[in-house]
């Protein structure tokens, strides 16, 4: 549902614009990786969700390994016991329907089931991991809340927080914590871009769209891109 790729050519050319070649691009809430696959150079994932970085690791060093088959027993088998694994990582979202966490076997546009089903979305799920794979070369993922996150000095980064007022983590997130998180990592000399709806005034809305909503099609929301102002 929080997927940047449909805005990802609006919003990186402004994110990268004065990026230096020696400069570490940072992710703090990486999700699918579906901007950070996008960026060269220097590049660390970070994401709370240690099945997201495990998902992300197998893609970037072995997606071909993914099984050709993963039917609905094996997925309830995954959901029951959920090792911590690159293949549980990736059928537990992908493989999940509307992308929830172990959401329920997806279904093709005809709501079946049985092994032609079964098939074809194992299919997607490692066509998808082969696509992806090649983009996240040389990329460090790793397992960390934004707070606890090493960052290396003067980087890039960019957060993709649960947006207030919207569906959050399920164990909460504050809201007034990370803003000030953020003001304290752009003090510190790094270069900071958050997506959100609506920012605190001492932030600069410095790109927005309207982009209709991924489960909504009726509705649309002004995506925006803010950095700390340096006024304040």
């Amino acid at each position: 549902m929080g997927s940047k790729n449909r805005i990802a050519k609006d919003i990186l050319p402004i994110i990268l614009k004065d990026r230096k070649p020696e400069q570490w691009y940072v992710e703090t809430m990486v999700g699918g990786g579906n901007l950070i696959d996008k960026v060269t150079g220097l590049r660390i994932g970070a994401d709370i969700n240690p099945y997201v970085i495990e998902a992300l690791k197998f893609i970037r060093d072995t997606p071909a390994d993914f099984p050709d088959h993963i039917s609905e027993f094996d997925y309830k088998e995954m959901q029951a016991f959920q090792f911590l694994d690159g293949v549980t990582g990736i059928a537990g979202f992908d493989m999940s329907f509307g992308g929830k966490w172990f959401g329920g076997y997806r279904r093709d546009v005809k709501g079946e089931s049985g092994i032609e089903n079964e098939l074809t979305q194992t299919r997607r799920a490692k066509n998808l991991a082969l696509a992806q794979g090649p983009k996240l070369k040389g990329c460090l993922f790793v397992n960390s809340s934004y707070e606890y996150l090493d960052i290396p000095p003067n980087s890039i980064i960019y957060c993709d927080p649960p947006y207030e007022g919207t569906t959050g983590y399920r164990d909460g997130f504050s809201h007034i914590e990370f803003w000030d998180w953020v003001r304290k990592k752009s003090i510190e000399g790094h270069t900071v871009f958050i997506s959100e709806y609506n920012a605190p005034e001492d932030f600069d809305c410095v790109w927005s769209k309207e982009i209709p909503n991924a489960l909504n099609l009726d509705k649309k929301n002004v995506e925006k891109l803010f950095t700390y102002s340096d006024l304040f």
